[in-house]
């Protein structure tokens, strides 16, 4: 049985903890915030008594095998981007392995430096792009490996939300349906300055043409200029959807419903309670931690060198949009993103 440790006792952390309930291999024992009132709230309704509000005290005392690390990438009231400094942190304690809120970071100059991290550390990083997951999602992705809609051809995902919000959930799914094959080309495009100066700083709208590796076309899009659908009318977090298209049908995944078409079975489809599948891929998803720390060629899906391709893809995006130029991948993103894009938007 392994044994788990949340920090950031704020709102996302519950689901992070109620997923303990699909967990076997491992355990919730301590929990860390600074806030009190957040860390006695937050330990008296998941029954924790080890709380702490220092972190290397938390890690030095309980010796985690894995840490969620469940903050904003922005300390809140400033522009002190903190991914970095806490995965760092994480990784000089010796963590076995750390589950990371998305995004992983939201500006160039961190993704490098947790890029660099990424080369040196021992510690299993994991990005929580959850909606790999998902029990459906995990079934189409199965039709599709099976060859069940024939080859692939096309792939259209998006997200209403901004590009650095639901992108990497978006882009990771992208990945997940292609066996995780790497972007090599991107023609972007990006508008709206209204998210530039929020805790998780973004253009507000953007869309591209991708190319992967595999020669597959993907196009992408976040942002309110999505249209929506007609079952994804809660709000703008509620529109997100991969569309998968292949000689000889399709899969269709979204927020609250879905659709397969293939040779064999004909069309499906109906709804979905992104509720009870999401509390369930959150299980899922760390379950998957502790399967690669008890075997090292059980490597998660969503291991931080793959999540750190999937948002230079992003800030390749920001690039092209910025350059009006074809962007290649991976591509060293320049520092001062961000104050281009305020200039440019």
């Amino acid at each position: 049985m392994f044994k788990s440790a949340i920090l950031g006792c704020g709102g996302r952390a519950g689901g992070h903890a109620s997923a303990y309930r699909f967990v076997k291999s491992g355990k919730l024992a301590a929990i860390c915030d600074m806030n009190e009132e957040h860390l006695n709230n937050f330990g008296d309704r998941f029954e924790i008594s080890s709380r702490y509000t220092d972190l290397d005290e938390m890690l030095e005392k309980e010796k985690p095998d894995l840490l969620h690390i469940v903050t904003a990438p922005v300390l809140r009231g400033s522009n002190e981007r903190i991914r970095y400094s806490l995965m760092k942190q994480a990784s000089d304690h010796g963590v076995p392995a750390a589950i990371i809120e998305k995004p992983i970071t939201v500006d160039s100059k961190e993704w490098k430096q947790i890029a660099g991290l990424a080369e040196e550390t021992k510690t299993k990083f994991i990005v929580n792009t959850q909606l790999n997951f998902h029990p459906k999602n995990l079934e189409l992705k199965r039709d599709v490996a099976e060859g069940k809609i024939g080859e692939l051809k096309f792939i259209d995902a998006s997200a209403r939300s901004t590009p650095v919000d639901q992108g990497p959930h978006v882009l990771q799914l992208v990945s997940s349906y292609i066996d995780n094959s790497r972007p090599v080309r991107v023609l972007g495009q990006i508008s709206g300055r209204d998210h530039l100066e929020s805790a998780q700083p973004s253009p507000m709208h953007a869309a591209a043409h991708v190319m992967y590796e595999n020669g597959l076309h993907v196009s992408v899009a976040f942002g309110q200029g999505v249209g929506t659908m007609a079952s994804d009318d809660q709000g703008i977090y509620c529109h997100k959807r991969v569309f998968v298209v292949g000689t000889e049908g399709f899969v269709h995944w979204r927020f609250s419903s879905w659709e397969r078409a293939t040779r064999e079975g004909g069309y499906e489809g109906g709804p979905l309670s992104y509720g009870e599948q999401d509390v369930e891929a959150q299980g899922n998803l760390t379950e998957a931690a502790f399967a690669w720390l008890d075997d090292e060629k059980n490597q998660h899906p969503t291991h931080l060198k793959q999540s750190l391709a999937e948002f230079n893809l992003l800030l390749g995006i920001y690039h092209s949009g910025i350059t009006n130029k074809i962007i290649d991948l991976p591509f060293d993103p320049p520092d001062g993103l961000m104050d281009s894009l305020r200039e440019n938007l």
